[in-house]
């Protein structure tokens, strides 16, 4: 791996691994993103938390927590792992489109295994599988970002697929909404299909780089650095690493809960709470996909991504006030558009961000897959410490807003010790 520190970053500049990409390329890329993002959003935000309510209500909470933790374990320890076989990989196909295939296979088989699962640990084992393959197809994606797209135009493609993972998520939610209360199985296969018709166009749409040399066997030490990279040495990515896990931390925590929150804080029934969750993603999306195109071409425009993280951070903040302190629906969904317009203004930015501090082109799929555990290792604690805050709390979801408001606030500040990007 290189050592390259702080101040200079092999993924600043424009260059590409292999040849370069036809048109179709980019569109497919974020096409790709939208089908894996209706799988994910559909899954852990509507559909596991509807047959969890619908197989016990009083326990939904618990066990959706059981469920998103054990999934979040599996894909965190793995996608690092694909990752680094990635970039080792030597087939014809390419270095990715493999593990598009083989993420797209595992992916469709977890979805079956969920439409069929009538109990928690069958629903455990089902998604952990759907984690697998859709984490695959996700590690894929984030590493074309950084082996097939310049700089100079990076934070607008990063900007692109943020607003393709917005639509997703309604999208997602709104099918879930519309399909049958008394069909629980087309909630998974639905989701299903789509992202499987969504993704598989990556397997042709682009020129893969192909690896010709044979890479040294990993050994142990080759392992274990599969999950680590040194804070002190690479110090930009580990404060950019910080400020993701942060800022993910804080919408995680009040996403996976949302439908429970909208059941019992503004008094809808599980029935009635997939459209409230529909609209209210709605509203999320409007600031989202303003904030991310604006922030995007900003950001490209004038070379910066620091201070539009730092300002997206606080301004989530003071969104999750607002919906902390809402008495009723409408009050609700201006929350959600504030912090729709934070997050969509973060994500423009800080994929492309991120991409910028990798400390070497060789292993960016391993470093990207570290990356990935900003997002995946709270997927892990943010179900157990927000099930625990919301028992504590009696039932109430004030100290939930609170942990996240606190995490958004973190999730803007940690940005600003990185140096070796404006």
């Amino acid at each position: 791996m290189s050592t390259n520190t702080q101040r200079t970053h092999p993924l600043n500049g424009d260059e590409i691994i292999g040849t370069g990409q036809s048109w179709p390329f980019l569109p497919l890329l974020v096409i790709a993103w939208f089908g894996a993002g209706v799988v994910n959003g559909a899954i852990v935000g509507a559909s596991l938390p509807k047959l969890l309510a619908l197989l016990d209500e009083s326990a939904k909470e618990t066990n959706l927590a059981i469920v998103s933790t054990v999934g979040g374990i599996i894909v965190m320890l793995a996608t690092p792992l694909m990752g680094r076989l990635s970039d080792r990989t030597t087939l014809r196909m390419g270095m990715r489109k493999p593990w598009y295939l083989g993420g797209l296979i595992v992916g469709t088989i977890g979805c079956v295994l969920l439409a069929a699962a009538t109990s928690v640990p069958a629903i455990v084992l089902g998604w952990v599988v759907v984690q697998l393959g859709y984490g695959a197809v996700q590690m894929a994606n984030h590493t074309l970002l950084a082996d097939q797209v310049p700089a100079r135009i990076r934070a607008r493609v990063s900007a692109a697929v943020g607003v393709s993972t917005g639509i997703a998520t309604i999208v997602a939610t709104a099918i879930v909404a519309a399909l049958p209360i008394d069909a629980s199985w087309t909630w998974f296969l639905a989701p299903g299909a789509l992202g499987l018709v969504t993704v598989l166009p990556m397997l042709v749409g682009y020129r893969d780089a192909v690896r010709t040399d044979r890479p040294a066997p990993l050994r142990a030490a080759d392992l274990v650095s599969t999950y680590w990279l040194h804070p002190g040495r690479y110090r930009d990515f580990a404060w950019a690493w910080i400020s993701r896990f942060f800022m993910t931390m804080s919408i995680f925590s009040i996403s996976l809960f949302l439908f429970f929150l909208i059941m019992d804080t503004l008094g809808y029934t599980a029935e009635e709470a997939g459209g409230v969750q529909t609209l209210a993603l709605a509203y999320f999306f409007v600031g989202n996909i303003v904030a991310t195109i604006l922030f995007g071409w900003l950001s490209d425009r004038l070379g910066r991504r620091k201070g539009i993280i730092w300002l997206s951070g606080l301004c989530s903040a003071a969104g999750i006030v607002v919906l902390m302190t809402s008495d009723g629906t409408q009050g609700f969904l201006v929350g959600t558009v504030i912090v729709g317009f934070a997050q969509g203004a973060y994500i423009a930015v800080d994929v492309a961000l991120m991409t910028e501090v990798l400390p070497s082109r060789e292993d960016a799929g391993k470093d990207l897959g570290i990356v990935a555990l900003a997002y995946q290792l709270p997927q892990v604690i943010a179900p157990v410490i927000a099930a625990t805050v919301i028992a504590l709390a009696g039932g109430t979801y004030t100290g939930l807003f609170a942990f996240s408001i606190v995490c958004s606030a973190l999730g803007g500040l940690t940005i600003i010790p990185v140096r070796g990007v404006r």
